[in-house]
């Protein structure tokens, strides 16, 4: 097992990289598409945002990230010491009709697989995806934490606003699309668009050398928008493995989405793909409660034992990384880092007892 860190967009830089460095990482896990393009969004906390009803912010401009750029960002990780070890999520741009099945889905399938090859090329290991239509949603931002920390839950309901033509994955990828609202389709429509990506995209992935990574729907409920949801239980992870057999077929494991799920066991479920080194990452985080009623709290806080995990972990051999993905912010200036530097030196402390 391994220590990482996980930046966004906007932290690629030295102050960053030093910051993550002091930490204790060793690896890291990059966000290259920009979730703070909405004025609501606040880049000086770097606190992930909620979303709400519009969204995250406009996506890209349908270009794909080049070699030239992915080689100068790992250059700069490596200058301080770390490994660049996944990218965290495709940019809706580039491939918002592959969730939607729309018309350019064909054109865009061509777009993702060539964005593989370019990681691959690159050098980067792991490409961890969030196959969703409304993305992460729902949630809202409250002193759930000890102490009062701010950090985000879920309060017994769960947003069903249509998500609006041009939006997808919490991102605004056409300001001029017409008038109206995504069609709400069946779980099963879901999935056979999910078996077309993967049918297309592990192939070239295996060629490339990059483990695909699925991250699981959070909040993991049925539906979110108006719209379904892949892996809201633990056993439906075992599915997505399932539909495409390969050693690049992964999943980014996030502990605290989960202990959320209304059912199964986050302590079996670690046990069951860990098991089956389908683990390509961690998200290693706590919460207390289910949905539709959870809060995510400090590390050592919440229902899970984290303790455990990481025995379970080290049974089965788990070589990848764990990175605390987002935490509660503390009440001092400087909040999210305070958090972020709380909860490595947790993971940091934990993985030299385990």
């Amino acid at each position: 097992m391994k220590l990482g860190f996980g930046l966004y967009r906007h932290m690629l830089n030295e102050e960053h990289y030093k910051f993550a460095k002091q930490c204790g990482a060793t690896h890291l896990v990059v966000h290259l598409v920009d979730y703070f393009g909405n004025v609501d969004n606040d880049k000086s906390s770097a606190n992930q945002p909620i979303g709400a009803t519009k969204g995250w912010g406009k996506a890209g401009n349908g270009e794909l990230w080049s070699l030239e750029e992915l080689l100068k960002i790992k250059a700069e990780i490596n200058s301080h010491g770390m490994e660049w070890y996944a990218i965290e999520n495709f940019d809706p741009s580039i491939w918002h009709d592959i969730l939607l099945d729309g018309p350019q889905k064909a054109q865009q399938m061509e777009l993702v697989k060539e964005q593989i090859r370019i990681v691959g090329e690159a050098g980067i290991p792991v490409f961890g995806y969030n196959f969703s239509l409304a993305g992460v949603s729902s949630r809202v931002v409250k002193p759930f934490a000890r102490g009062g920390a701010v950090s985000v839950g879920m309060e017994g309901s769960v947003d069903e606003t249509p998500l609006p033509n041009g939006m997808v994955w919490n991102m605004v990828y056409n300001e001029n699309a017409p008038a109206g609202t995504v069609p709400c389709v069946s779980h099963d429509e879901l999935w056979n668009r999910l078996q077309y990506f993967l049918e297309n995209i592990i192939p070239v992935a295996e060629e490339a050398g990059v483990k695909m990574a699925a991250h699981p729907d959070d909040p993991p409920m049925p539906y979110v928008r108006n719209t379904p949801r892949l892996v809201y239980q633990p056993h439906m992870y075992q599915r997505l493995i399932d539909m495409q057999p390969s050693a690049n077929n992964n999943l980014e494991f996030c502990l605290g989405t989960i202990s959320e799920m209304t059912e199964g066991d986050v302590y079996e479920a670690t046990h069951q793909y860990s098991s089956q080194n389908k683990i390509a990452y961690i998200h290693f985080r706590n919460v207390i409660g289910k949905v539709p009623d959870y809060k995510e709290v400090f590390v050592d806080e919440g229902d899970i034992d984290m303790f455990r995990v990481l025995e379970i972990l080290k049974q089965n051999n788990y070589e990848g990384i764990l990175i605390p993905d987002h935490t509660p912010q503390m009440s001092c200036e400087g909040s999210w880092y305070a958090g972020m530097a709380y909860a490595m030196g947790y993971i940091s402390a934990a993985m030299k007892m385990v």
